[in-house]
């Protein structure tokens, strides 16, 4: 009982701006490759992709959700244990 919405993906840890861009705009593509084949079950509409530090290359590119938690937050402090 799974619909499929979407997509998420991030670019490779090492991708300049450049390469993320291409990144994205191959996800996009992606996307609508997968909308157009009207799958059962599946509403193509989401695109899920870009961080804080490339956002703005993911909106250019038709993400519809970004991740920006350290731009909002700061970075996590991972010495801290639970």
């Amino acid at each position: 009982h799974i619909r499929l919405r979407g997509l998420m993906a991030i670019p490779p840890a090492d991708a300049d701006e450049t390469a993320a861009r291409r990144f994205f705009a191959q996800m996009r593509e992606l996307l609508a490759k997968a909308n157009a084949q009207h799958y059962d079950r599946a509403q193509m509409d989401i695109l899920s992709m870009g961080m804080s530090g490339d956002f703005t290359a993911a909106i250019a590119e038709g993400a519809t959700l970004v991740r920006i938690g350290t731009a909002i937050y700061g970075a996590r402090d991972y010495s801290k244990k639970m």
